[in-house]
This record gives structure tokens, sequence and C-alpha cells, in this order.
């Protein structure tokens, strides 16, 4: 083969590997792109779903099991923390500066943190204050960076500054990848001098919306 058409092969196949490399580098932008969703973060919710959670005590396992309603506000959170069969077990009433903690039979106890007030009170810790934004699939990292779940990942897993690893694994609808869809189950997981080992499932199976009005997170 002449010197001049093995250059001019050579510079057509330089151009076909151009193009399948630019037509790769589009299709996986387009992925990005659409795998990206803005999601906006609602302040005033009314939640209702199931709580477990596996901690140690005195070196035995426990495990507490029922469920919970959230009504959430700008600057006003109730926590009502319910056994399987429906008796309520703690009231959690959380405004700027104070929380205070009800449980049957017993005198309300209150403190400006509210984490340190339900981990003393329960016996085991419960994120009330990272709860906010991680219901709704928003927070921070270890890192303080900002992070969105997003519901077209199979599983996303977050660590945060406290030292809890979130997962997301199921949303209310798996096959609907708009914005609006929420986050139906989430895995917390923490190592913890009080209680060793804590694992913290929440399943929401109601969501509301008390607010039409929305801020973006």
């Amino acid at each position: 083969m002449k010197l001049s058409c093995l250059r001019r092969y050579g510079a057509a196949c330089g151009l076909v590997l151009l193009l399948a490399g630019c037509a790769g580098m589009t299709a996986q932008t387009g992925q990005n792109q659409k795998a990206v969703l803005e999601r906006h973060y609602n302040d005033n919710i009314g939640l209702a779903g199931r709580l477990s959670i596996l901690y140690a005590q005195n070196g035995h396992e426990q495990g507490v099991h029922g469920s919970f309603t959230w009504d959430q506000h700008r600057d006003h959170i109730v926590l009502n923390l319910l056994s399987p069969l429906g008796q309520t077990l703690a009231v959690i009433d959380i405004k700027p500066g104070i929380a205070v903690l009800t449980q049957a039979d017993k005198s309300p106890i209150a403190a400006a943190d509210v984490d340190l007030l339900t981990a003393q009170a329960l016996g085991w810790p419960l994120p009330v204050s990272g709860l906010r934004e991680w219901l709704q699939g928003f927070g921070h990292t270890a890192e303080g960076h900002a992070f969105v779940a997003q519901p077209n990942n199979a599983t996303s897993s977050f660590e945060t500054p406290d030292g809890w690893t979130l997962t997301y694994g199921v949303w209310q609808d798996d096959a609907d990848n708009t914005p609006q869809n929420r986050p139906k189950r989430i895995d917390l997981r923490r190592q913890t001098e009080q209680a060793g080992p804590v694992s913290i499932r929440i399943v929401v199976d109601k969501w509301q919306v008390t607010d039409t009005a929305t801020t973006q997170q």
C-alpha cells in the first residue's frame, strides 16, 4: 500500500474513533443529566409510618418496634412514638431552643438538645434533629457538603457529620422518577458508646404536604 493511501486510511480511522468517542461522551452526559432531579424541601409536612430499632443494653441485643407520626412546621415539630398496638410511648415536642419529651406515667422532661434528650430518656439514640432533613432525602455529608438523595438510584448511602450512615433504598413509587417522589424506607446505622451498634429502620407509609409553599434546599 502506498504511503499516501496509508495516511488517508489512518486519518479515516482516527475520524471514526473520534466520532465514536464524542458519541459516547454525549450519551453519558445525557444519562447524567437525566439522572439528576431538582427536588424541593417542604417545611410543612405530616408523616405516618413504622419504626424499628435494634441496639445493645448490658451486652444483650434489644429491639423496639412500633409506629410513629411526624407533624412538622417551620418552627415546630411533634413526634409521636407508638407501640405496635397503637399506645403512645413518647411524645417529643420540639421548638427553637427547647424540646420536651413526655412518656406515659412520667413527668415531662425538657432540654435544649433534642437528640441528647431522647437518648437519655429512651436509652437509645434517635437523631430527631437530623430527621427533619433526612426524612425528605436531604442532608449534609461528614465533609459538610449538602446532599440530595435521588429516587432513580437503586441505593444511595451518605455519612453524616454526627456519625450516622443513611441508606435510601426504597421510594414511595419506585417507578416514578420525578422530583415529587419521596423516600419510603430509610436505614440508619451508627456505633455508639451508650447502646453499642444501633440500627434504625424507618418506613414512611403516609405523606402529606400541609402547606403548598416550598423552599428550595
